[in-house]
């Protein structure tokens, strides 16, 4: 039996929760080790099993993969989320890259100064908004399906709803104006794999605090 993929990283969201929804999106259990120390870090550093240096890094497979957006292909693509043809695939890829752009404003969110938050709270509403929301709720309304790609749950899916549902954390009517996301969101989130990963106990992840923030400073800092 094929050893459980192990994520190191620290107890938190950051980089790697996007890779334990579309672990859990595939129904697949993982181990995590968590970092810290300082000492831990390095420990993975001088043992050659970060190949930049950095994490997040996944054991799978026999490999230490790193780069987020590497060990979320490898996952999604290993367990039938990355299309079915490149032409599905380029376009999970396209939408994955879109909306990993907005994820990153809410990761790096608690690691801003205090008088800074709120308004980057008020960009990040823009942007959804604005720039990316539209484009989801227009595929959403043109082909009447319920997933964005290939009329069945991708990485694509996964990153969105992890993106939304984060979002509605601060902003709790962002969706108000985009109808046919509210519908998305509901569906997806009793999607049976999900469904359990939004359930209370399991690895998901909650919001950064002030504990996390601290970590993460500590081992990642000079």
């Amino acid at each position: 039996m094929a050893a459980r993929p192990k994520l190191h990283y620290p107890n938190g969201r950051g980089r790697m929760e996007s890779v334990r929804w579309v672990l859990a999106a595939a129904g697949v259990e993982f181990d995590e080790e968590f970092l810290e120390t300082k000492e831990q870090l390095h420990k993975l550093q001088d043992g050659n099993h970060l190949l930049f240096q950095q994490v997040p890094m996944v054991e799978i497979d026999g490999m230490k993969l790193v780069q987020t957006r590497c060990i979320l292909h490898y996952i999604a693509e290993k367990h039938h989320l990355f299309g079915k043809d490149l032409k599905e695939r380029t376009l999970i890829d396209m939408y994955v890259e879109g909306t990993l752009d907005l994820l990153e404003l809410l990761i790096m969110h608690p690691f801003l100064k205090p008088e800074d938050q709120q308004k980057e709270v008020v960009n990040m509403a823009q942007k959804a908004i604005i720039r990316y929301f539209p484009v989801f709720e227009k595929v959403l309304r043109n082909h009447g399906q319920n997933f964005l790609v290939g009329n069945q749950l991708s990485l694509a899916d996964v990153i969105l709803l992890q993106t939304i549902l984060a979002l509605e954390e601060k902003i709790p009517n962002i969706l108000s104006a985009f109808p046919f996301l509210q519908e998305y969101t509901v569906k997806l989130s009793n999607f049976p794999t999900i469904k359990r990963f939004l359930e209370p106990g399991s690895k998901k992840k909650p919001p950064p605090d002030e504990i996390y923030v601290r970590t993460v400073y500590n081992i990642f800092m000079p």
